[in-house]
């Protein structure tokens, strides 16, 4: 193990695993001591809600971690840390139209998956060509039996140890995603498992005026809709982080959303002659 640094760029939604109970993927770049970037990370599995409050890495923050190759996992960018050797070092701020974050992550940025594919990675920073439309689809909602029983052995767990307890992990009964045409002109549908989406529409739902359930939901979604349709698509620099699937190489997702404001127009300096 070797502690390094890592700016956080996107965490998925939590998955339900029979091997580690509940797991979350993290994407983010190494960085050199003086935070230099270096290349994109995959660290996985963390279990991030059982991590101590002070441990758990918000998104754009720089942390400090003892990390080695995943050993188990062929794709180079995999890595996997000690969960309490976290410790938080900063918040990277996203003003001055996200520069400081820009300056680590773009000089990452791929032309297209193929791209990504054709330098033997397996994960990385798009910018779509053009974006054909955004959709929502309905999923199942509940988890499979297997996966509930899972769920049910952490609540015994939860029962045995309260002095730690974790929620039940909440099934997103829908899929959100983007079709888009990247910059070798090859057009994709993939869909999103970035966290802060599905907590956009959790947080939605739980907040609305409504008092039924379908309605809150339909609620949601709208919301959900405005920000990932009408602000992402139209008023932001959209630029996607994704990945592919361990044992489906070719089965890329979009595991983070990269919205700094469209810069419509740059500062001109002016110079005395």
């Amino acid at each position: 193990m070797e502690r390094r640094k890592i700016l956080i760029a996107t965490k998925t939604y939590p998955s339900i695993s029979i091997k580690y109970k509940e797991t979350v993927c993290t994407a983010g770049i190494l960085l050199d001591n003086d935070e230099n970037p270096l290349q994109w990370v995959r660290i996985y599995p963390i279990r991030f809600r059982e991590l101590e409050i002070d441990k758990r890495y918000p998104r754009w923050s720089i942390i400090s971690a003892e990390i080695e190759k995943n050993d188990k996992d062929y794709r180079t960018e995999s890595f996997r840390l000690i969960d309490t050797s976290i410790e938080v070092i900063r918040k990277v701020s996203t003003e001055n139209n996200w520069a400081e974050i820009k300056k680590i992550i773009l000089p990452f940025k791929f032309r297209s998956p193929k791209e990504i594919q054709e330098q033997k990675k397996s994960l990385g920073l798009i910018k779509p060509l053009s974006i054909e439309k955004y959709f929502c689809k309905p999923t199942e909602r509940e988890w499979s039996p297997k996966q509930q029983a899972i769920q049910d052995q952490l609540e015994l767990l939860d029962l045995l140890e309260p002095s730690n307890p974790m929620s039940n992990l909440e099934k997103i009964p829908y899929k959100f995603g983007y079709k888009f045409t990247d910059d070798d002109g090859i057009k994709h549908e993939y869909s999103i498992s970035d966290w802060e989406i599905m907590q956009l529409y959790r947080n939605c739902r739980n907040k609305s005026n409504f008092t039924d359930l379908e309605s809150r939901e339909k609620d949601a979604l709208e919301k959900v809709r405005q920000k990932l349709e009408d602000s992402f698509m139209y008023e932001k620099d959209l630029h996607f982080i994704i990945g592919n699937l361990k044992n489906h190489a070719n089965s890329f997702m979009i595991i983070g959303l990269v919205y700094p404001p469209i810069v419509k127009y740059e500062q001109i300096s002016l110079f005395q002659i």
